[in-house]
């Protein structure tokens, strides 16, 4: 197995301590340990990063933009999310 053949890698890439990683690209490796190798010789070449995720794409799911709507509905119509649906226990005093 070589080159495109190897599962491809999604890269996160965190610039400075404090601040979140990011997606810089995507790189193709036969294992995680090669992926961060060949993504700091891609992406990290200038001492860009001080850390990096490697991420293998086939393990990213993510939610399809058609169902946001649904998804990211108000919780107004939700009460359940509402802590006023629970009855705080009269033990409870700091609530």
């Amino acid at each position: 197995m070589a080159g495109k053949d190897w599962p491809l890698w999604e890269v996160f890439i965190r610039s400075k301590v404090g601040l979140n990683h990011k997606h810089v690209g995507s790189i193709h490796a036969a294992d995680a340990e090669m992926a961060v190798e060949n993504a700091r010789d891609v992406y990290t070449r200038r001492s860009e990063g001080i850390s990096i995720w490697v991420v293998e794409s086939s393990q990213i799911f993510a939610s399809d933009p058609a169902d946001s709507d649904a998804l990211f509905e108000p919780a107004n119509t939700k009460i359940y999310r509402h802590p006023t649906f629970y009855e705080v226990p009269d033990g409870v005093g700091h609530m």
